[in-house]
């Protein structure tokens, strides 16, 4: 597998990640190719589609053995299901499929073809393996069932961000940073009320505290 370009994204660290690409919008990616692949015509007529598939490397979740089975999510720790029915990390080959929005692709004089994407869940450096356009004629499959995890859909969580806080961040920014908050990055298995968390996200590091469905942002450095 070679590595064909990097994603930079707002996020340092994998905590605070989207458990999925597409569940917040706002959360933008560069794609930048490596030298060997900066040949704009190697993306002649990607830019006719709306959303891209992205293949990546877990890079900051290696392990040298994988796991046969691993907790459900929002399970709580008490209920393991087998490693292949997850889109858990933690298998024999550390690959990572997203499918993001296609916002646009630009040239820049030193990086070459650069391509922006929205609704990422990948941490800033990973690694890209391929590209490929999302076809709806055969990639989208509304009558699919959803298994174990129709019964454990993710939750949005109510979110306090004082705006002496809030308003450190960007414009473009603040929307996106509620929204991660908003998806519960906590382990299902770790829910103090009386803990403070961390997030890195753009540049800060978002203290925050969870009381049953609310997160209240107590600090911001």
């Amino acid at each position: 597998m070679k590595t064909i370009a990097k994603i930079y994204t707002d996020f340092p660290e994998k905590f605070g990640i989207p458990r999925q690409s597409g569940l917040v919008e706002g959360l933008t990616g560069r794609i930048v190719f490596e030298p060997e692949y900066r040949n704009p015509d190697a993306l002649r007529g990607l830019e006719q589609f709306s959303h891209i598939w992205l293949l990546w490397k877990f890079s900051q979740t290696e392990r040298e053995k994988w796991t046969a089975t691993v907790r459900g999510p929002r399970s709580g720790g008490k209920t393991h299901v087998g490693v292949f029915a997850t889109r858990s990390p933690y298998k024999p080959n550390d690959i990572g499929l997203s499918s993001v929005r296609l916002l646009k692709i630009c040239m820049d004089e030193r990086e070459g073809p650069v391509i922006l994407g929205d609704g990422v869940d990948m941490a800033d450096g990973t690694p890209i393996y391929d590209i490929k356009p999302y076809i709806p004629l055969c990639d989208c499959h509304p009558e699919a069932s959803e298994g174990y995890t129709e019964k454990t859909q993710e939750h949005a969580l109510k979110v306090d961000f004082p705006q002496e806080l809030l308003v450190r961040y960007p414009k473009e920014k603040r929307d996106a940073v509620i929204g991660v908050l908003a998806q519960d990055s906590r382990p299902a298995y770790v829910m103090d009320p009386e803990r403070i968390y961390g997030l890195s996200f753009a540049g800060y590091d978002v203290k925050f505290r969870v009381e049953g469905d609310r997160l209240t942002v107590v600090d911001l450095l």
